[in-house]
């Protein structure tokens, strides 16, 4: 049976309902323009950034009847893979609706997206079982992974030549339904996820091949709110919520065990980015506070010993901001307002980490957007914000 509370909403419910969004849905074009991408009654919608730094928007992107979640990454090629779900039928034994996966790409920002194409379902015809995971190989191959009816992890992989493999069935029980997926610097893809019993990572040997899980590590796990990154080692760490509401990290790749290192802002996803902060190369944390804002944490790459601490930044959003870098490394950051509005702020020059003014991205074609700050001085929220940062100086290291 479908959990409700983890369930994308059906597009044609009358009420409003905030999509889940997994991955780089803010993402960075190889000519440094940024483009967001939400879906939204059906569809995606995506704004482009010009070279004024201001977003154009929003363009349709199709999708033709999907559900309300969407997952996108990008490979060294910088193009955005996007994955999506969308209903095929209705089980009669159940009646549950199937659910199929779809996927398209943008090759240059700004552009038009291929058409959606299916991906079909691990287990065939199937009610939703979980919200996939994406990562792009070093090789520019989507890889597709998402909780199949038993509970395991299946993945679909796309060949060299074009095309997708056969659904892989990565074996697994009772695991998460949101999993997540990165790529390590030699390129691999690693797939995180959890159970009852505690961190499951898939990791694969070589290019292309099938992802093989590793012995469980026994600790507590909150579901829902495993995120990932990339560290400057090459490794990736991933970051949850344990039983007792710490944020802990845990790194295979560097030996690091499940680590607390700091107290949660709240209970829900958390999301992960890293940029730099008066040239450190820092992680940057995401999670929404016990009042539905966004908060915001910083602190050196792979140096959990130092801490983080939360610092809370915009107006109250639907889920943790998606978090990421322009090419000179300054953090950019976007997340959904309240109202579904899409909203974005970006790393100012100034010492520290300071962010820019919120600025609200325009909801209809053709329009143009308000001016930074003028939809926080309505709200009554600041219009910038500054997050808590320890240097190295500040360490004595």
């Amino acid at each position: 049976m479908v959990n409700p509370s983890q369930a994308p909403a059906d597009p044609s419910h009358a009420s409003p309902r905030a999509p889940r969004m997994h991955g780089g849905w803010l993402a960075r074009g190889v000519e440094g323009r940024f483009s967001v991408y939400v879906p939204r009654d059906g569809e995606v919608l995506r704004w482009t950034e010009g070279p004024d730094r201001r977003f154009d928007g929003p363009a349709v992107l199709g999708g033709g009847g999907l559900l309300p979640f969407l997952a996108a990454a990008q490979g060294p090629d910088r193009y955005v893979h996007l994955i999506g779900l969308r209903h095929t039928g209705t089980a009669a034994e159940s009646g549950e609706p199937h659910v199929e996966l779809v996927h398209s790409v943008q090759f240059q920002t700004g552009r038009p997206n291929v058409e959606w194409k299916s991906i079909g379902h691990s287990n065939g015809k199937a009610e939703w079982c979980g919200n996939p995971a994406l990562a792009v190989d070093g090789q520019g191959r989507a890889h597709v992974f998402v909780r199949n009816r038993g509970g395991g992890v299946s993945a679909r992989v796309q060949k060299d030549a074009g095309g997708w493999h056969p659904w892989w069935d990565l074996k697994g029980g009772r695991t998460d339904r949101n999993p997540v997926a990165a790529v390590n610097g030699a390129g691999l893809v690693e797939l995180y996820t959890s159970s009852d019993r505690g961190l499951l990572r898939y990791a694969q040997a070589e290019p292309g091949a099938r992802p093989v899980v590793e012995p469980l590590v026994q600790t507590s796990v909150v579901p829902g709110t495993l995120t990932a990154v990339t560290g400057a080692s090459g490794q990736v760490t991933a970051y949850y919520v344990d039983g007792s509401g710490r944020i802990c990290a845990w790194s295979p790749g560097r030996g690091l065990p499940p680590t607390p290192f700091a107290s949660a802002a709240g209970t829900g996803p958390l999301t992960a980015g890293r940029c730099l902060i008066d040239g450190y190369d820092c992680t940057l944390l995401a999670q929404c506070d016990g009042q539905g804002g966004a908060a915001l944490a910083a602190y050196l790459t792979e140096r959990e010993d130092t801490g983080l601490y939360w610092t809370p930044s915009g107006p109250p959003v639907l889920g943790p901001p998606t978090l990421t870098a322009d090419a000179g490394g300054a953090a950019v950051v976007a997340a959904l307002a309240a109202d579904g509005g899409v909203i974005v702020t970006r790393q100012t020059a100034e010492p520290g980490l300071a962010l820019e003014p919120w600025k609200r991205l325009c909801a209809v074609r053709g329009g143009q957007p308000p001016v930074a700050g003028d939809f926080f001085a309505e709200a009554g929220i600041s219009a910038s914000s500054r997050i808590a940062f320890h240097s190295r100086e500040a360490l004595g290291s």
